[in-house]
This record gives structure tokens, sequence and C-alpha cells, in this order.
């Protein structure tokens, strides 16, 4: 016969469960469409000006991807310890967060569509 070791075990009465504050996890959101829009801009930039296409060119055999893709993640990580400061302890709403994400997440992807982005590129 198998006995039950936690049978009539009951949690204790004094326990109490805290809530953290979901600021956190909010900046960590709005970093992301941060830096998705990021990069949607310095796309669309990138092709508007030869000057800034050639500041962004770090490394030749990948040309300016390679600006624009750093230049996102540094633009990423910066805003994300912005907000993190920012919201740490505070409350903050998850579905607003979200949907704030989604539409800077959706600009960017925006601006890295080439019909889009060739709209701003010079007239040859």
């Amino acid at each position: 016969m198998a006995s039950n070791v936690n049978a009539g075990a009951t949690a204790p009465e004094h326990a109490e469960y805290v809530d953290k504050p979901e600021g956190p996890v909010a900046a960590a959101i709005l970093a992301a469409g941060v830096g998705a829009l990021a990069l949607g801009i310095l796309t669309t930039l990138a092709e508007a000006s030869e000057g800034f296409k050639e500041f962004l060119t770090i490394t030749e055999p990948v040309g300016p991807l390679s600006g624009k893709t750093i230049g996102a993640v540094i633009i990423w990580l910066v805003a994300w310890a912005v907000l993190h400061l920012m919201y740490r302890t505070k409350e903050v709403e998850s579905r607003k967060a979200l949907t704030v994400t989604l539409v800077l997440i959706g600009l960017g992807v925006l601006g890295t569509f080439p019909i889009f982005f060739q709209a701003f590129a010079p007239p040859e």
C-alpha cells in the first residue's frame, strides 16, 4: 500500500503571496518594439541618404546591413535599460504595453519593405 506523504498537508495560514510589479516585463516588451522600429528607420534612412548608407557600412562585405543591425541592437539595449529603470517598481498594464509594442513592430517591419523604403530613395 502506497502512502501519500503530503496527505493532510495544508499551506500555512499566514503565508502571503506578494504580486511583483509588471514594469520590468513591460519594459522588455516595449524595448523590443523600439528595436524593431529602429531597424525600420535605419533601413529607410540608409535608402534616403547615400552618406548615411556609407556611414552604416561597418564591414564592406556585408554593406550597410551591418550598421543597421548593430545600430538597432544598440538602440534596443539602451531602450531596455532606460525603460527598465523607469518601470522597475511600477505597475504597468501589460496589455497596453503589448499593444504599443505591436504597433512599433508593425511600423518597423513596414520600414524594411522595399516598396516602402525605396519611395524615399533620391531620384536617379
